[in-house]
């Protein structure tokens, strides 16, 4: 299958075919959820801190200005982007994990996934056509969704996947960039909101070298840390032009072409897109302290056991009484499994909707 081409009828129209995918992922349902789903802060902790619409637009700005320095295409970076977290649960990853737990406790060894159930939400969960399931996204889009983050290959994976994308091999440049744009993004963003809601300063960033150069080149401009607000600023600017500077002069030397290849590159093969060792090395030592400090800070963890057990009690509620799902879940009861049906649902749910339907059930939270 060419990398442009769709697994249904399509007509023509002005856009190419990645730009096309992109407004098709910007116009779903699902897309415009991810305003209320949680990035590290819960939505209603305010109305600064990032949710996973706001990540996900800050990834694909990053994507595409990576993809057009290395002459890729732009807007199937783009595409992937937009919809890489499509599949999220509410409250974030622990969310996810609690869903997985539930389905694994169940004997639905497959569980959950976010990365392939952004895939499934693309290419079955979204409805708008009559004769089909999904948006009928290209081959590119859908194998980038499905794989822009390495190791491809899971056992929870059904066999036709790998017969179509062939798990063995890389998917396209476009996708692996969208996987750093996605680091470069979060790392900045969450040491940004987690400076601005007190849980992290940047006495705690000192421990890291990585954090210490770009600390030095906001007060090379003559900033002091007393001014929060322009310093972190600052400093995300700076954290994210120093990752994407460095993306490009150590991945450039390795795209060898310009137009988009998918499903060619052994996955045995390194990664053409990346940064130098020891920068590696610091954004690892970075991400581990933010882990330490940010991720595991006691207010955000109170925040994630309740988001857990939220999630807990709506998957024994609809298990217990699917007839709870919304219609158009209840009834795809018809075709599919009770366990994958109700965890789509929840999948499905904003962090409001999840903590609104549980307060109905429970009435508490």
């Amino acid at each position: 299958m060419r990398c442009d081409q769709r697994f249904y009828e399509h007509q023509n129209d002005f856009r190419d075919p990645y730009a096309r995918d992109r407004d098709r992922i910007i116009h779903s349902g699902s897309f415009r959820r991810l305003e209320y789903k949680t990035q590290v802060f819960l939505n209603h902790s305010g109305d600064f801190f990032r949710t996973r619409l706001t990540h996900s637009l800050e990834v694909a700005q990053i994507a595409r200005s990576i993809a057009s320095s290395l002459g890729l295409n732009e807007s199937l970076a783009e595409a992937i982007a937009l919809a890489h977290d499509l599949g999220h649960t509410p409250f974030g990853h622990v969310g996810g994990d609690t869903l997985d737990e539930c389905l694994k406790q169940d004997g639905f060894q497959n569980g959950f996934e976010h990365n392939f159930q952004s895939f499934r939400v693309v290419s079955l969960l979204e409805k708008r056509y009559k004769n089909f399931d999904g948006l009928n996204l290209t081959f590119a889009t859908l194998e980038g969704i499905l794989k822009h983050s390495y190791p491809y290959k899971k056992s929870f994976l059904p066999t036709w996947i790998d017969e179509i994308f062939d798990l063995q091999t890389h998917p396209s440049v476009e996708a692996m960039v969208v996987d750093r744009a996605d680091e470069i993004a979060y790392i900045s963003h969450d040491i940004d909101d987690g400076i601005h809601s007190g849980l992290i300063s940047f006495s705690d960033l000192k421990e890291s070298s990585l954090a210490m150069e770009i600390l030095q080149k906001v007060k090379d401009e003559g900033i002091d840390e007393e001014e929060e607000e322009m310093f972190r600023y600052r400093f995300s600017s700076h954290m994210i032009n120093h990752l994407v500077y460095s993306l490009l002069d150590f991945s450039k030397e390795n795209i060898k072409y310009n137009n988009v290849a998918c499903a060619t590159i052994s996955a045995n093969e390194p990664l053409v897109i990346g940064f130098e060792p020891k920068l590696e090395t610091q954004i690892k030592k970075l991400k581990k302290l933010l882990f330490q400090k940010l991720y595991h800070h006691h207010r955000i963890v109170r925040k994630m056991y309740a988001g857990s057990e939220a999630i807990k009690g709506l998957y024994k509620a609809l298990m217990d009484e699917p007839k709870m799902l919304s219609s158009y879940y209840y009834k795809q009861l018809q075709n599919r499994s009770k366990h994958r049906v109700v965890a789509d649902f929840i999948a499905s749910m904003s962090d409001r909707y999840a903590v609104e339907l549980y307060r109905e059930i429970y009435g508490t939270m």
